[in-house]
């Protein structure tokens, strides 16, 4: 059977626009499962014929993670492809649960920013700016090159930066950047940065956490020199 195009689903029965508009979390159960399916039968839009089969397995994705293609078959519209889709994905979701998550690793110090920038700033011979984005523990989520530049100043847009931090729901972040020349000491433009970037994340409720200029074995803190 072909998927129906979505603008043909019923108002309350777009799963896929609510989620691009709320987030997965937003979506029930049923109609994470009508987004795998894509379309129901002629009687039943996708989300209603999910919410009939996960009534089936009494409301329990791990009931449904058992069952088989002839589990499935028993409803109408879902052939073999549709049933190993949801199988599949279910199989996913345990090896998830079943696999450890790495750690995420902790900063605390101007040090731990350094030591993590280092090897990829501190042999370059232009300048780079990057973010590291942190949450609310002060561990890291991601590290983000925002922008390259010339032998010594690099093009910033601060709307990238927090455009990086809400993606990502980072709580804290950090400004990196490097000093090819090995002056370690902010220049003018490097003060007005810190502060618009430090500005602008107020408002977003994101806390600005340090800015470090890396060098090869030496590093500036704004925070270690009371600059923020």
């Amino acid at each position: 059977m072909d998927k129906l195009n979505i603008k043909l689903w019923a108002e309350e029965d777009r799963p896929r626009e609510k989620m691009m508009q709320k987030g997965a979390e937003a979506l029930s159960d049923a109609e994470l499962l009508a987004i795998l399916i894509g379309s129901g039968n002629t009687e039943e839009s996708a989300v209603t014929l999910m919410q009939r089969i996960l009534a089936a397995a009494d409301n329990n994705l791990h009931q449904l993670g058992k069952w088989q293609v002839e589990n499935f078959a028993r409803f109408k519209g879902m052939g073999p492809a549709k049933s190993i889709t949801v199988m599949a994905a279910l199989e996913l979701g345990k090896r998830r649960t079943l696999q450890e998550r790495p750690e995420r690793r902790a900063i605390s110090s101007s040090k731990d920013i350094y030591d993590l920038f280092c090897p990829l700033l501190c042999d370059l011979p232009t300048e780079e700016f990057w973010v590291l984005l942190l949450n609310r523990a002060g561990r890291v989520i991601d590290k983000v090159c925002i922008s390259r530049g010339g032998l010594d100043q690099t093009t910033v847009d601060v709307r990238t930066i927090l455009r990086e931090a809400l993606l990502q729901r980072a709580t804290q972040l950090a400004l990196v950047h490097n000093h090819p020349s090995g002056n370690t000491q902010p220049s003018p433009d490097d003060i007005r940065l810190t502060q618009h970037v430090q500005r602008a994340a107020q408002v977003m409720s994101i806390r600005v956490l340090d800015h470090v200029i890396v060098t090869d074995g030496a590093w500036y803190s704004f925070n270690d020199e009371g600059r923020l």
